[in-house]
Protein backbone atom coordinates (compact mmCIF):
# COMPACT_ATOMS: atom_id res chain seq x y z
CA UNK A 1 0.00 0.00 0.00
CA UNK A 2 1.40 3.21 -1.03
CA UNK A 3 1.55 6.25 1.32
CA UNK A 4 -1.41 8.93 2.18
CA UNK A 5 -2.02 11.62 -0.53
CA UNK A 6 -1.28 14.66 1.50
CA UNK A 7 -4.28 17.20 0.67
CA UNK A 8 -4.26 20.88 1.71
CA UNK A 9 -7.28 22.13 2.56
CA UNK A 10 -8.93 24.45 0.84
CA UNK A 11 -9.61 21.66 -1.56
CA UNK A 12 -10.11 23.26 -5.29
CA UNK A 13 -11.40 21.70 -8.05
CA UNK A 14 -8.59 20.92 -9.45
CA UNK A 15 -7.71 18.93 -7.05
CA UNK A 16 -11.12 17.43 -6.33
CA UNK A 17 -10.77 15.96 -9.87
CA UNK A 18 -7.18 14.53 -9.46
CA UNK A 19 -8.46 12.15 -6.64
CA UNK A 20 -9.28 8.36 -7.75
CA UNK A 21 -11.92 5.98 -5.55
CA UNK A 22 -9.18 3.97 -3.63
CA UNK A 23 -6.77 6.80 -2.66
CA UNK A 24 -6.07 6.74 1.00
CA UNK A 25 -5.85 10.65 1.55
CA UNK A 26 -4.41 12.73 5.03
CA UNK A 27 -6.37 16.36 5.28
CA UNK A 28 -4.57 19.32 6.33
CA UNK A 29 -6.13 22.97 7.02
CA UNK A 30 -9.50 24.23 7.78
CA UNK A 31 -12.68 22.34 6.87
CA UNK A 32 -16.39 22.32 8.22
CA UNK A 33 -18.59 20.10 10.40
CA UNK A 34 -22.39 19.78 9.93
CA UNK A 35 -25.45 17.76 9.73
CA UNK A 36 -28.53 17.49 7.95
CA UNK A 37 -30.49 20.30 10.14
CA UNK A 38 -27.59 22.80 9.37
CA UNK A 39 -27.56 21.61 5.91
CA UNK A 40 -31.57 22.04 5.89
CA UNK A 41 -30.71 25.83 7.14
CA UNK A 42 -28.14 26.62 4.52
CA UNK A 43 -30.62 25.38 1.61
CA UNK A 44 -33.37 27.46 3.33
CA UNK A 45 -30.99 30.32 2.97
CA UNK A 46 -29.96 29.85 -0.48
CA UNK A 47 -33.41 29.38 -1.40
CA UNK A 48 -34.92 32.92 0.18
CA UNK A 49 -31.95 34.59 -1.19
CA UNK A 50 -30.07 34.98 2.67
CA UNK A 51 -26.68 35.68 2.99
CA UNK A 52 -24.69 32.16 3.92
CA UNK A 53 -22.65 31.71 7.10
CA UNK A 54 -19.54 30.96 5.07
CA UNK A 55 -18.11 30.94 1.84
CA UNK A 56 -18.95 27.65 -0.34
CA UNK A 57 -16.00 27.97 -3.13
CA UNK A 58 -14.13 25.16 -2.44
CA UNK A 59 -15.47 24.10 1.45
CA UNK A 60 -15.30 20.83 2.59
CA UNK A 61 -17.58 19.29 5.02
CA UNK A 62 -17.53 16.36 7.66
CA UNK A 63 -20.43 15.17 8.67
CA UNK A 64 -20.45 14.30 12.43
CA UNK A 65 -22.03 15.39 15.64
CA UNK A 66 -19.21 15.25 17.66
CA UNK A 67 -19.28 14.40 21.57
CA UNK A 68 -18.24 17.17 24.21
CA UNK A 69 -14.50 17.91 24.69
CA UNK A 70 -13.12 16.67 27.40
CA UNK A 71 -11.21 18.84 29.52
CA UNK A 72 -8.04 20.13 27.29
CA UNK A 73 -9.17 19.07 24.05
CA UNK A 74 -10.96 20.71 21.13
CA UNK A 75 -13.40 18.02 20.44
CA UNK A 76 -14.81 15.32 21.93
CA UNK A 77 -15.16 11.66 19.59
CA UNK A 78 -15.49 12.66 16.23
CA UNK A 79 -16.45 9.76 14.02
CA UNK A 80 -19.15 10.37 10.87
CA UNK A 81 -22.48 10.10 10.23
CA UNK A 82 -24.54 8.29 7.37
CA UNK A 83 -24.34 10.48 4.39
CA UNK A 84 -27.43 9.91 2.44
CA UNK A 85 -29.20 11.95 5.06
CA UNK A 86 -27.27 15.27 3.55
CA UNK A 87 -28.12 13.68 -0.02
CA UNK A 88 -31.14 15.89 -0.99
CA UNK A 89 -28.85 18.90 -0.13
CA UNK A 90 -25.87 18.35 -1.43
CA UNK A 91 -26.37 18.94 -5.18
CA UNK A 92 -27.31 22.23 -4.85
CA UNK A 93 -24.10 22.96 -2.52
CA UNK A 94 -21.60 21.29 -5.25
CA UNK A 95 -23.20 23.76 -7.53
CA UNK A 96 -22.27 26.40 -5.07
CA UNK A 97 -18.71 25.79 -4.38
CA UNK A 98 -18.57 22.76 -2.10
CA UNK A 99 -15.96 20.02 -3.38
CA UNK A 100 -15.03 18.02 -0.72
CA UNK A 101 -17.74 15.93 2.05
CA UNK A 102 -17.17 13.28 4.18
CA UNK A 103 -18.70 10.88 6.19
CA UNK A 104 -19.83 6.90 5.88
CA UNK A 105 -21.84 5.22 3.04
CA UNK A 106 -22.28 5.90 -0.67
CA UNK A 107 -24.31 8.96 -2.22
CA UNK A 108 -27.01 8.98 -3.79
CA UNK A 109 -27.22 9.73 -8.15
CA UNK A 110 -28.08 13.53 -7.91
CA UNK A 111 -25.35 13.53 -5.83
CA UNK A 112 -22.51 11.90 -7.65
CA UNK A 113 -23.98 13.64 -11.31
CA UNK A 114 -23.78 16.99 -8.89
CA UNK A 115 -19.93 15.01 -8.43
CA UNK A 116 -19.51 14.60 -12.23
CA UNK A 117 -20.72 17.38 -13.42
CA UNK A 118 -18.99 20.31 -10.70
CA UNK A 119 -15.73 18.47 -9.70
CA UNK A 120 -16.33 17.11 -6.39
CA UNK A 121 -15.23 14.19 -4.44
CA UNK A 122 -16.70 12.35 -1.70
CA UNK A 123 -14.13 10.82 1.23
CA UNK A 124 -15.04 8.33 3.70
CA UNK A 125 -14.21 8.20 7.19
CA UNK A 126 -13.55 5.39 9.35
CA UNK A 127 -16.89 4.31 11.16
CA UNK A 128 -15.47 2.93 14.63
CA UNK A 129 -12.79 5.54 15.09
CA UNK A 130 -14.27 8.44 16.17
CA UNK A 131 -11.68 9.18 18.91
CA UNK A 132 -8.63 8.66 16.65
CA UNK A 133 -10.51 11.12 14.58
CA UNK A 134 -10.82 13.38 16.96
CA UNK A 135 -7.06 13.22 17.87
CA UNK A 136 -6.48 15.09 14.24
CA UNK A 137 -8.99 18.14 14.76
CA UNK A 138 -6.91 20.59 16.66
CA UNK A 139 -9.54 23.26 16.84
CA UNK A 140 -13.46 23.74 16.54
CA UNK A 141 -15.27 26.41 16.94
CA UNK A 142 -19.04 27.29 16.08
CA UNK A 143 -19.89 29.20 13.06
CA UNK A 144 -23.27 29.29 12.76
CA UNK A 145 -26.69 27.94 14.25
CA UNK A 146 -25.00 27.09 17.60
CA UNK A 147 -29.13 26.24 18.59
CA UNK A 148 -28.23 22.57 16.95
CA UNK A 149 -25.56 22.02 19.83
CA UNK A 150 -23.20 19.15 18.04
CA UNK A 151 -25.20 19.61 14.75
CA UNK A 152 -24.17 23.08 14.69
CA UNK A 153 -21.80 23.97 11.57
CA UNK A 154 -18.40 24.61 12.69
CA UNK A 155 -15.26 24.91 11.63
CA UNK A 156 -12.82 23.06 12.42
CA UNK A 157 -8.40 22.80 11.78
CA UNK A 158 -6.96 19.12 10.78
CA UNK A 159 -3.94 17.57 10.55
CA UNK A 160 -3.73 14.40 8.77
CA UNK A 161 -7.28 13.55 9.24
CA UNK A 162 -6.96 9.94 7.48
CA UNK A 163 -10.30 8.92 5.05
CA UNK A 164 -10.34 7.36 1.86
CA UNK A 165 -11.38 8.65 -1.64
CA UNK A 166 -15.09 6.53 -2.13
CA UNK A 167 -16.45 7.58 -4.71
CA UNK A 168 -14.92 10.64 -7.17
CA UNK A 169 -15.41 12.89 -9.96
CA UNK A 170 -14.95 10.42 -12.92
CA UNK A 171 -17.41 7.95 -11.37
CA UNK A 172 -15.15 5.47 -9.72
CA UNK A 173 -16.89 3.98 -7.11
CA UNK A 174 -15.73 1.81 -3.76
CA UNK A 175 -19.30 0.84 -2.93
CA UNK A 176 -20.03 -1.24 -6.31
CA UNK A 177 -18.89 -4.34 -6.32
CA UNK A 178 -17.14 -5.92 -9.44
CA UNK A 179 -20.10 -8.11 -11.57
Amino acid sequence: MSDPVRIDLPLNRATARSLRAGQVVELFGEMYTARDAAHRRLIELIDSGGELPVDLTDITIYYVGPSPAPRGAPIGSAGPTSSYRMDPYSPLLIARGQTGMIGKGPRGEGVLAAMREYGAVYFAAVGGAAALIARTIKSYEVVAYDDLGAEALARITVEGFPCVVAQDSVGGDLYKRPK
